[in-house]
């Protein structure tokens, strides 16, 4: 089954809120849901087009390489650093399972948890 977009977002959200160290708000714009574990961003949730319900994670940038080869509907960051932030739309591959990894990792990440960060 394709998750469609608004379940690709309402998946990450539900992820963010389980995590430890979190925080949510509306720094940049009202439209960008951001989330964040300390004073460092990992999610971030476009909700103001629903032609464009995606979210933006940190990733490893090889990790990321290799996101974007396997499914077309994970490109380079929309906001941030191109190298380390990916975005991921509703797709071929893109699976609740997924989703809830790259929150996961980006978590891990943005709190110096893991290399790359």
């Amino acid at each position: 089954m394709t998750l469609s977009g608004a379940q690709v977002q309402q998946i990450a959200r539900d992820t963010a809120e389980t995590l430890d160290d979190v925080s949510r708000g509306h720094p940049f714009t009202p439209h960008l849901d951001v989330w964040k574990v300390g004073d460092k961003v990992f999610l971030i949730v476009t909700d103001d087009d629903p032609n464009l319900q995606i979210i933006t994670v940190k990733v490893d940038p090889h990790h990321a390489v290799a996101l974007r080869h396997d499914h077309d509907s994970i490109t380079a960051g929309r906001y941030l650093d191109k190298r380390h932030w990916t975005s991921v739309g509703p797709g071929r591959g893109v699976t609740k399972r997924l989703v809830e990894d790259l929150v996961h990792g980006s978590h891990e990440l943005a709190a110096g948890h893991r290399s790359g960060s």
